[in-house]
Formats: C-alpha cells, sequence, structure tokens
C-alpha cells in the first residue's frame, strides 16, 4: 500500500484529494493547521496530524509522525486579493511564507528518506493565475510562481536521485472557501485603495458575472491523482475546465 501525505486537508482541494486517495486504497497522512478526525471517513488507512508549513519544528514533527511515504502533496496555501499599493509588506510576506517557502520546507523535510530510497514523488499545486496575468493578484500570483520556476529547477536537482516532482494548475474554484477567505483578508487589512475603488469594482464583477467553466475540487483531486499514479503524466497539469482551457 503506498502513502501519500498531504498538506491543507481542512477544506477544499485538500480535503477531497485526501478522501480520493483513500477511496482507491491508499494510507493517507492528511495535516491541517487544527486537525478535525471528522473531515474524513473512519479509516485504518487514516492518519490525521497538525501542521503549520510556516514553522519549521510542525513540519519537522509531522514528516516524523508520518513515517515513510512515497508521495508528497504540497496543497497549503493562502490567497489575496488587491492591488499592490494596497497589500502591506507584511501580507506579501504571508503569502510567500506559506505559499512559497511553506513548500520548500515540506520538500526540505521529505528528501532525506526519498533520497534513501531513491525513490519519490513530490506534486506542488500552484494556481492556473500563473498561465495568464490577472488584475489584483499580483502579490498572491507572485507567490505560486515562485514555486513553478522553483519546481521546475529542483527537478534537475532531484533527477539523479529517482526523485520525480510535477505541478497540478488548479483554476478559479468558486465552490471552495479560497474566495471568501481571501476577501475576509482584504476586509480586516483596510480594502481596495481609494484610487483603484471603481477598477476593482469592475474587476470584481466582472469575474462574479463570467459564465465561463470553473474548476471543481473535485477537478483537482483527480489531477493530483494523475500526478501520482500516471508516468506519463506531463510536469505541469492544469485541474478544471477554465485551467485546461488556458493551456491549449
Amino acid at each position: 500500500m503506498k502513502t501519500v501525505l498531504i498538506t491543507g486537508c481542512s477544506s477544499g482541494f485538500g480535503l477531497d484529494t485526501a478522501r480520493l486517495f483513500l477511496d482507491r486504497g491508499w494510507k493517507v497522512i492528511a495535516t491541517m493547521r487544527s486537525p478535525r478526525i471528522d473531515l474524513l471517513p473512519v479509516s485504518d488507512k487514516l492518519v490525521v496530524l497538525p501542521l503549520d508549513v510556516t514553522s519549521d519544528e510542525s513540519v519537522r514533527n509531522a514528516v516524523e509522525a508520518a513515517g515513510p511515504i512515497d508521495v508528497l502533496v504540497n496543497n497549503a496555501g493562502i490567497g489575496w486579493l488587491n492591488a499592490l499599493e494596497g497589500t502591506p509588506i507584511d501580507v506579501a510576506r504571508s503569502l510567500f511564507e506559506t505559499n512559497t517557502l511553506g513548500t520548500m520546507r515540506m520538500i526540505s523535510a521529505v528528501l532525506p528518506q526519498f533520497r534513501g530510497r531513491k525513490a519519490g514523488l513530490v506534486i506542488n499545486v500552484t494556481s492556473s493565475v500563473t498561465m495568464k496575468p490577472l488584475p489584483l493578484l499580483s502579490a498572491y500570483t507572485a507567490s505560486k510562481a515562485a514555486v513553478n520556476a522553483f519546481t521546475d529547477s529542483l527537478a534537475l536537482e532531484l533527477a539523479p536521485f529517482g526523485i520525480s516532482i510535477r505541478i497540478v494548475l488548479p483554476g478559479a474554484a468558486p465552490e471552495t472557501s479560497f474566495g471568501s477567505t481571501a476577501f475576509s483578508r482584504l476586509e480586516e487589512n483596510g480594502g481596495f485603495p481609494a484610487p483603484y475603488a471603481e477598477f476593482a469594482k469592475g474587476v470584481i464583477a466582472a469575474m462574479r458575472a463570467s459564465g465561463a467553466p470553473k474548476t471543481c475540487s473535485s477537478d483537482v483531486a483527480e489531477a493530483v491523482w494523475r500526478a501520482a499514479t500516471d508516468p506519463s503524466a506531463p510536469m505541469r497539469i492544469p485541474a478544471g475546465a477554465d485551467a485546461v482551457a488556458l493551456d491549449r
């Protein structure tokens, strides 16, 4: 039985990915900041662990408690929506600390066991916003684009050790709490700067009115499954109809 460790399993993509891997017979190490065993089906193949990817100690403890794994899925992340002038440096720093450095921290923690076995797979969940520029997402996009570039280079470092790495790029997923969380953080930090208010209003209205295809959490879970189980899968896998359309 193979084992996957997934970060950010309290909701959305991470939760649905954990459910899918459980349903398909894998042992799942589901991690989240505040563990809740009621979110997933009771199973002897499930372990729920606390994890804060911004903490060296938390990462070290979680990886030690998990034991040997075959696949690491870096899904934990936070969102942000605002103009650059409305983005405090502390907020930008928090985006990179979680989305970018948290991913690096997790990979560094599992590499010794992967190198020792000369086997292992890392899957980094980033975003389709890195495929097409969008307004009011500059800081968030930067934190995810950094992971893409980092992954491309890291793949070359890990290949001699038999370790593979892939990227899953989800599209917009209105059914998840990602958007509402981003808007909550926006309000906590003073909202849009006055000079951008009308522009931002139009951007948000266009986003909400768009009838274009969107992404479901199940799309992302299936893309992660493909990355984990299909040796012929490409390095970058778009997830969701809108992300797939951007990849054409």
